[in-house]
């Protein structure tokens, strides 16, 4: 299967109807191109390495991802749920969107439900603990949230 594709330099077989034939004759220069069918039947080694390339990329992409975010799962307080908060919620964003909110018991409650609609999985025998958890570290009353500086960028040198 994948010695077929590699083989550009060959000619297609003849599966495209006359009609089709005489739309691309037009266009002589395409047809000499050895990645390209009319048919859209070949793949030319170059679209395949592209496509290759960008598709490890993204898994690369995805994994340095996951590889960063675990240094920011230690930012959440400790408690009964910090687990859970940490699976449910830091498998699609990181713990800073969570440590800058302070909302209500009653705002988390519709945050958790939202995102438990989104695909937050969150077993129903735990949503209270959740939302307990959330809203005694992340309330209103507390100071808001100073990010960590890791950066010397916007400081004046001396």
């Amino acid at each position: 299967m994948f010695r077929d594709l590699f083989r550009a330099s060959e000619k297609p077989e003849k599966a495209c109807s006359d009609e089709e034939e005489r739309r691309f004759s037009a266009a002589p220069s395409f047809l000499d191109d050895p990645g390209f069918s009319s048919c859209g039947r070949t793949l030319c080694p170059g679209m395949l390495l592209a496509l290759l390339v960008l598709t490890a990329a993204s898994l690369f992409s995805a994994q340095a991802q996951k590889s960063a975010g675990a240094s920011v799962t230690a930012d959440l307080p400790a408690g009964a749920m910090q687990a859970k908060a940490t699976t449910a919620c830091l498998e699609c964003h990181e713990a800073r969107i969570i440590l800058q909110q302070r909302l209500s018991k009653a705002a988390w409650t519709k945050e958790v439900d939202k995102m438990t609609k989104w695909g937050a999985v969150v077993d129903p025998g735990e949503r209270d603990a959740l939302i307990d958890y959330l809203s005694t570290n992340f309330s209103p009353d507390k100071p808001a949230y100073e990010p960590q500086r890791t950066s010397g960028f916007g400081k004046a040198s001396k």
